[in-house]
């Protein structure tokens, strides 16, 4: 029995074996040799950050071609060009990662109750969506310490998460770990490309800036002495930083929230610092660009918003040609805006700046006459972007205007110096209430006009011109006739202007915010002028555009004779033509043609790498009215910094003289400390 048992279970083994001798020759699979140099290759740290289970799981992934070259995040370039060499493949170049940290105070935010819950971000949220009223404030309870695999973060004496970038990997378990959405990790296209979106945590300064700009971030980083990284954080939204922290009325700055208990941050003073401080050292501030993408992109017009996105287009990559109709780039920057304001070796600075990435540029060369939209089409520029700005200038469209020494507002001030050397005993009428009129005006005070009247149809409070430079204007002599319309140009017997005949105007009842006036019955009168300069609107020139080249081309006009584009992509028409600036919008600010020219990079980007331009449907367009607080609390009082400016005797003087000095190192210190580093509805006291 025993002899029995024995051999059937000898005889069941043999067939056992037989068995899987057989599978094994079936099913054998042959390793693949480079496993095993992969795995020699990678750090064997096993963090997860790649995605997959371990190094084996990605040395198993690169060798299936689920995972590329750079897969490890901990090794860098370095491992990927030495697992590139194991798989025969090139080097693949991937945009370097970079995290973030959105707010900056996990207590600051007001408590709606009392938690006593597990020490855990995820778990407060969990419950009733956090202790914290702010929705997007840092719960401060470290859940993303705990979760970073490389020790790269820790908890700050104010109780949020500071990241140590030198250990920082990029993972993104932080990001995953966060119940609010406070950290974030992206490349440097993801932040050229970013919109503002409603659930964000937004300064009030933030919302009102047309450009976007992390306002903030840059004043902190000021305030740590880093000013190339405050320049950087500007340039991500605004490469010309000299040329509109002169220009812009600054919005940001009367919406902050220190007006409520002081005075509001000094932003565009600190603004122009930092580009002052890059300009003294001769040298620009590195600016990094993706590589070659190869796709060809033509701009029509070097002025803001062509320059913006050019220099946004060549950051991601592409290859932007600027075609200028003048000798030189700048539009209106150049030729529209008085030297006292805007001196000219301000905007050569910054657009060689721009020129210096790479971005090309034909001169003397005009759409409808030197080549069309088709020939660039031809040339193989795969998108077109035009940017023509508002060059037309209507006169004043009133009896008598057509006589000598009546000009319009651009045509004066191109000549100004030029061919028109002085006003010297002439009494001059500018008809206006834009900044456009002010500058005419006040360059005539400065050509020895011996008075300069502006026949200005608003009140004070409603001119489109920046206060600041209506009250100098005032000082420097000129007199502003408030509500009051000309409509007849009086001229003697050889053509040439005498006077100009005007009435009064009042607010229809009812109206008050309106823009609506009525003419006061018997109410003319006449001032006397030998120069007359009308500073109305400007307009774009479309009749190439909405003419000669619509056959191609599905472009409209506007009731107000602007192009008609969709106003989240840009897009003019049909054919892959984009526009911003003043060709799209009228006439309007520096700081909007260069948020515009973005905006259209954004969507020429897209639209050429992937086909579609995505647009998401939270987009931040309005001021969140949680975010306008009625009260704030300011335990240090700190007052506003005072710039030193040319007294008016010395400024009538120079057509050229910067009349507005710039705050000196101590002052931004001082300044940027003032800044309360605010979120949406939190803030520091």
């Amino acid at each position: 029995m025993i002899i029995k048992a024995i051999l059937v279970m000898s005889a069941m083994g043999f067939v056992m074996a037989l068995i899987l001798a057989l599978a094994s020759k079936i099913f054998y699979v042959k390793e693949d040799p480079r496993l095993e140099k992969l795995k020699a290759v990678l750090p064997g740290t096993n963090c997860g950050g790649c995605g997959f289970a371990g190094c084996q799981g990605a040395a198993d992934a690169l060798i299936k071609k689920k995972a590329s070259v750079n897969v490890c995040i901990v090794g860098g370039a370095k491992v990927a060009e030495e697992v590139a060499k194991v798989l025969g493949q090139s080097m693949e170049f991937t945009e370097p990662l970079t995290i973030q940290i959105g707010c900056t105070g996990g207590n600051r935010a007001e408590t709606r109750y009392y938690y006593q819950g597990l020490n855990d971000c995820r778990a407060e949220q969990f419950l009733f969506g956090g202790s914290n009223v702010c929705e997007n404030g840092c719960l401060g309870h470290g859940s993303c310490v705990s979760a970073c695999p490389f020790d790269a973060i820790f908890m700050g004496p104010d109780h949020y998460p500071i990241v140590n970038p030198d250990l920082c990997k990029s993972c993104g378990k932080c990001v995953k770990i966060c119940p609010r959405g406070v950290i974030s990790i992206s490349s440097q296209s993801d932040r050229l490309l970013k919109l503002n979106l409603k659930e964000e945590c937004l300064a009030p300064c933030r919302q009102k800036c047309p450009a976007q700009i992390n306002i903030p971030l840059f004043i902190s980083q000021m305030v740590k002495n880093d000013y190339k990284a405050a320049l950087l954080t500007i340039k991500e939204r605004n490469p010309l930083v000299l040329t509109v922290s002169r220009l812009c009325a600054h919005p940001c700055e009367n919406i902050c929230r220190r007006n409520i208990a002081d005075e509001g941050v000094a932003v565009g003073r600190l603004e122009r610092f930092l580009g002052e401080w890059e300009m003294n050292s001769n040298q620009h501030v590195p600016i990094i660009c993706a590589p070659d993408t190869g796709h060809r992109v033509a701009l029509v017009g070097g002025g803001p918003a062509g320059l913006s996105c050019a220099y946004f287009l060549r950051r991601l990559g592409h290859h932007p040609v600027i075609f200028e109709k003048r000798s030189n780039l700048g539009g209106m920057l150049r030729y529209g805006i008085p030297e006292y304001r805007l001196p000219r070796h301000v905007v050569d600075w910054e657009i060689e700046g721009i020129l210096n990435l790479g971005v090309e540029v034909e001169t003397n060369v005009t759409l409808g006459k030197d080549f069309t939209l088709s020939d660039l089409k031809n040339k193989g520029f795969e998108s077109i972007f035009l940017g023509l700005g508002a060059w037309s200038t209507p006169l004043l469209c009133i009896e008598g205007e057509n006589v000598e020494n009546v000009i319009s507002s651009l045509d004066f001030l191109a000549e100004a110096g030029v061919t028109i050397k002085t006003l010297a005993k002439q009494k001059v009428v500018v008809v206006g209430e834009s900044n456009t009129a002010m500058d005419c005006a006040r360059i005539c005070i400065r050509m020895g006009a011996l008075s300069v009247t502006v026949i200005c149809p608003k009140d004070q409070k409603k001119m489109s011109a920046r206060k600041s430079d209506v009250e100098r204007a005032m000082e420097e002599g000129v007199k502003i006739m408030f509500l009051t319309i000309p409509f007849r140009v009086r001229s003697d017997n050889y053509g040439g202007v005498t006077h100009i005949e005007y009435m009064q105007l009042i607010p229809l009842e009812g109206k008050k915010k309106s823009e609506i006036y009525s003419k006061v019955p018997d109410s003319e009168d006449m001032i006397e002028a030998q120069w007359i300069i009308a500073a109305y609107e400007r307009k774009p020139d479309l009749y190439y555009i909405c003419h000669e080249a619509n056959h191609n081309y599905n472009f409209k006009a506007s009731d107000k004779w602007t192009l008609v584009a969709d106003k989240d992509t840009l897009l003019a028409g049909e054919s892959n033509v984009f526009t911003a600036g003043d060709m799209y919008t009228g006439r309007a600010t520096v700081i909007s043609a260069v948020a515009d020219g973005r905006r259209a990079a954004r969507s020429i980007h897209f639209m050429l790498s992937t086909g579609a331009i995505p647009i998401p449907e939270n987009l931040h367009r309005k001021i969140n009215t949680k975010s306008i607080l009625k009260k704030v609390k300011v335990s240090q009082q700190i007052p506003k910094v005072v710039v030193s400016e040319i007294p008016a005797e010395i400024r009538r003087c120079s057509l050229t003289q910067d009349i507005v000095g710039t705050i000196t190192e101590e002052q931004v210190q001082t300044e940027a400390e003032r800044c309360l580093c605010c979120g949406t509805t939190c803030y520091n006291q």
